[in-house]
């Protein structure tokens, strides 16, 4: 029988005419705007060379990956892991190549953390010792880590882990030993089936001075060969295993891991700002706790830059069909009038237009984070200034919740705001929301590690509250506001949001010090019980870091010049998109700038036209700005969001030629076992068994029959 579909093409107008349309009516330059945001490290050439590489290999073909499962994910995964480590010599790839190689293939894999927390622990927390033996073995990937800091027990109360390490005087080593199933460690990436060595996060417990009892010095760091170089078992004293399915990330293997007694030298503690002493097993202080988590307030740095490319990749795919879905006609027009385009509504452009806008202030701020953190790195290399620590610490844990949350539930409400394609495997979005939705629990819950950054914020005012006066500029840089509005808390307000930018700024920034105020009150001066202020707490979090986002996309578009520059088309939509991230977040949050004195009542009445016109002059452009991104179609892997607007014959073509699930012919009579025809009830009966015991030998299928 013949295939008549291939006859048919999509009702008019054409995908591919659409976006051509679309994009003919903006005046903003897409090539210039690319590489205002992605000049780093030379993305885009970068970007260019690796993807003409890895596209053709038949091991990077996502065409199938929904209807696999997930152990055979992780084949997939550990053979692309494997051939990408071997393109990097084949190549000549440097380490930001391998990571562009990484991100287009848009897999969590084996050795996702080999670049990250694993080789990030070494380089930070190693002695220079530590360091001569151990970096190049990671960097020549001689060995293959992990991190192993998160407990079945315990995730983001890294204080309150039960793995301990004891030291011996006597054999000058320490043991490494899980005391109870809680203190397994659970989650950690890469340790399942795939590291051989893990930074194992152990309470350091050393003999007191006084009573000679064991005593905790807090979580340190030990780095710890954990299976055999050769067989790849398991070292005797350890259980480690795949911990199971999950949301997303099918192709990791999270892992679970116990200790008995396990030895390990005196050099496996990492030792660059804290350690024991081999002779007299005194411990050796830091001179800054938050030196030991360097690794951590990395990696949520690095969180707050992926947050704005994988909410554009969401926004990239719902602007672009909803540029090209139509659905019902104007209520006001002819009877015979078009259908008209989705993104055209009211109601779908005030939720995909403010998140377009917010791709764009959470770059920004991921720029200034990413600057902030190695600028602070270069401090304590040069001369061990650690005076910005406590700030990029806070910094970074109330952004990590902020921006974790802003893009998961972004990529949700892209997925809605299209419809019922958006529910397809063909939109795109299935993996990028599974995978996605571990990011506001990992690295510190979003609702939990917000407590640091108000600790942070009600020690700031304190301070201020002290001596709000200073004769000498001292102290941190939220200092001068914290004091800006003790000295005017009786002056009458009245911020200007519709006429002046800055003012804009101002009204967050005050926000955020009225509710560090009170935070401070209720804490310091009532000695409130904590866990009572927590909601409150992390309301203050996220307002500081709304405040950041805002007064970063401020500096970058109004107070200094663009680099590299930008055409004034350019600059006035990248100005909108500012007023539309601000107001629409001031909308969401209005009550709270009301009862700060941010904002007057009769203010808000104008806020929703006002958003309405913002979006109004940014539809146009719409398209064109998620282009920006410069996200290929291979990363997106979308039917829906392909740059070519080709959207219904792609769609098409997924489910017609591509889906494994039309090959064959089943049967649907219940009279019989058979499941595929021509197979028999016999050959069925096993088969199925497998699949549902999870099995896929004869022997471990019977001894799965027995246990059930």
């Amino acid at each position: 029988m013949s295939d008549f579909s291939t006859e048919l093409k999509p009702a008019d107008p054409q995908g591919p005419n659409v976006l051509s349309q679309e994009r003919a009516r903006s005046d903003i330059d897409i090539n210039q705007l690319a590489q205002h945001l992605l000049h780093r490290g030379d993305f885009l050439q970068r970007q260019k060379k690796i993807l003409s590489v890895i596209e053709k290999r038949p091991y990077f073909c996502k065409k199938n990956q929904l209807n696999l499962a997930r152990p055979d994910r992780y084949h997939l995964g550990l053979a692309r892991a494997k051939e990408l480590r071997r393109l990097s010599l084949e190549h000549g790839w440097d380490i930001d190549d391998y990571k562009m190689a990484d991100y287009l293939t848009d897999e969590m894999a084996p050795y996702a953390l080999q670049t990250v927390m694993f080789a990030t622990s070494i380089r930070e927390q190693c002695n220079e010792e530590q360091m001569k033996y151990w970096l190049p073995k990671v960097e020549s990937w001689e060995i293959i880590g992990c991190y192993g800091q998160t407990e079945l027990g315990h995730g983001s109360n890294v204080r309150g882990i039960e793995c301990t390490a004891k030291w011996n005087q006597g054999t000058k080593d320490f043991t490494i030993h899980s005391p109870t199933l809680t203190a397994s460690k659970w989650w950690n990436g890469s340790l399942g089936r795939t590291a051989n060595h893990a930074i194992v996060v152990a309470q350091l417990m050393l003999p007191d001075e006084k009573t000679g009892k064991l005593k905790s010095h807090g979580p340190h760091q030990f780095i710890v060969q954990i299976r055999d170089m050769k067989t790849h078992k398991p070292l005797e004293g350890i259980v480690i295993g795949d911990i199971g399915p999950k949301y997303g990330y099918t192709a990791m293997d999270n892992g679970y891991m116990l200790f008995k007694n396990f030895k390990v030298s005196h050099s496996a503690l990492l030792s660059r700002y804290s350690g024991v002493d081999s002779e007299s097993g005194m411990y050796i202080k830091p001179k800054n706790q938050a030196l030991v988590y360097g690794s951590l307030t990395y990696v949520r740095a690095q969180i707050i830059m992926h947050a704005r490319l994988v909410l554009a990749r969401a926004c990239t795919i719902a602007v672009r069909y909803l540029s090209i879905r139509r659905q019902f006609a104007d209520r006001d027009a002819k009877d015979d009038a078009a259908e008209v385009a989705v993104l055209n509504y009211p109601t779908v452009q005030i939720r995909i237009l403010p998140l377009l806008a917010t791709t764009y202030a959470l770059h920004y701020t991921g720029e200034a984070m990413f600057n902030l953190y190695w600028n602070t790195r270069e401090e304590i290399e040069k001369g061990g200034d650690t005076s910005r620590l406590a700030e990029m610490h806070a910094a970074s844990s109330g952004l990590k919740s902020c921006c974790t949350m802003l893009a998961a539930d972004g990529i949700e409400v892209c997925r809605r705001a299209m419809g019922g394609h958006g529910f397809g495997g063909g939109s795109g979005i299935i993996p990028l929301n599974n995978d996605y939705l571990s990011k506001p629990t990992v690295e510190g819950d979003n609702w939990m590690i917000t407590q640091q950054t108000a600790s942070y914020l009600i020690k700031r005012m304190t301070e201020s509250v002290k001596d709000p006066y200073p004769t000498a500029k001292a102290g941190e840089p939220i200092d001068g506001q914290f004091r800006l509005y003790l000295q005017n808390q009786q002056a009458s307000k009245r911020f200007d949001i519709y006429s002046t930018e800055k003012d804009i700024v101002r009204a967050f920034e005050h926000r955020v010090s009225f509710l560090s105020h009170q935070a401070y009150q209720a804490r310091v001066e009532k000695k409130q019980p904590w866990t009572s202020l927590m909601i409150s707490l992390h309301r203050l979090a996220r307002a500081f870091s709304e405040s950041l986002l805002v007064a970063n996309f401020h500096k970058a578009i109004f107070e200094s010049a663009p680099n590299p520059p930008l055409a004034e088309p350019t600059q006035n939509v990248m100005k909108d998109l500012f007023r539309l991230f601000a107001l629409f977040t001031i909308d969401a949050q209005s009550s709270e700038f009301i009862l700060s004195g941010a904002l007057q009542p009769e203010q808000l009445h104008e806020l929703t036209p006002t958003i309405q016109k913002l979006m109004e002059a940014i539809r146009p452009h719409a398209v064109r700005l998620v282009d920006a991104w410069s996200i290929p179609d291979y990363l997106l892997e979308s039917a829906l969001g392909r740059y070519d607007g080709d959207v219904y014959n792609a769609l098409w073509q997924k489910a017609h030629l591509e889906n494994p699930l039309n090959l064959q012919t089943f049967n649907p009579d219940w009279n019989t076992e058979e499941i595929v025809m021509g197979e028999g009830a016999d050959n069925a009966r096993g088969r199925i068994e497998k699949l549902a015991l999870g099995v896929y030998g004869h022997e471990q299928r019977a001894d799965a029959k027995a246990k059930l």
